[in-house]
């Protein structure tokens, strides 16, 4: 059960995060669309860090079902346990969004109306999540002990070279659509986007079977 509350509470705490500093950047920025992006790209690829070092030792600090499921096709991770928690990033991620509204006195439950769709989003949503897989997997080959800081890195990084700002998350792109703020996406782009996500795990996970083969 500790393992599934530390994931709840670590996707909780990466949308309070996304989510909340979208907000706190978009009403600092002045309509200065560069600096909100690094506004929210900072304390997102930091609090990523901060919850993989604080939670990695309980759950492994998935805070991402692309993530479990590459495990569990890596047979790393029972399917069952994958399930679960797959379950409890939702939920938390659900939780971490409501959490930001209420710490910015916004009302609770929103729908997103920020539209992010078409091809090159899509694709982008492909390249964001090979790429955060590859990165986990190869730092587990080798160094593992650079995981968290590799993953805040590339998350902070893929927020400016990917056209969908990198989600690289289907929990995040689900919860995402319950907020209509700077970070929110509208729920008719959801599916596209995960299925791009999911498409991205399962080459990454081909790919670095080979690759970072010992």
């Amino acid at each position: 059960m500790r393992r599934y509350v530390a994931e709840c509470l670590g996707t909780a705490f990466l949308l309070a995060g996304v989510v909340g500093s979208g907000i706190m950047a978009a009403k600092l920025a002045g309509g200065n669309g560069a600096l909100a992006l690094l506004c929210n790209t900072i304390p997102t690829g930091a609090i990523l860090t901060v919850l993989i070092l604080t939670f990695g030792p309980v759950s492994g600090a998935h805070f991402n079902p692309a993530v479990s499921i590459a495990m569990a096709m890596r047979r790393e991770l029972p399917p069952r346990i994958a399930g679960l928690y797959i379950a409890a990033q939702i939920i938390g991620g659900m939780v971490g969004v409501l959490a930001a509204h209420a710490m910015f006195e916004l009302p609770l439950w929103q729908v997103s109306m920020n539209v992010r769709t078409g091809p090159g989003q899509w694709f982008a949503e492909f390249v964001a999540t090979f790429g955060l897989l590859l990165t986990i997997f190869g730092c587990a080959a080798r160094t593992p002990a650079a995981i968290p800081y590799a993953v805040g890195l590339y998350i902070t990084a893929a927020y400016w070279f990917t056209a969908s700002t990198s989600f690289a998350n289907p929990a995040v792109t689900i919860a995402r659509a319950l907020s209509d703020t700077y970070s929110g996406i509208a729920p008719a782009g959801v599916l596209a986007f995960i299925v791009a996500q999911l498409l991205g795990v399962v080459a990454a996970a081909a790919l670095a079977r080979w690759l970072f083969q010992k």
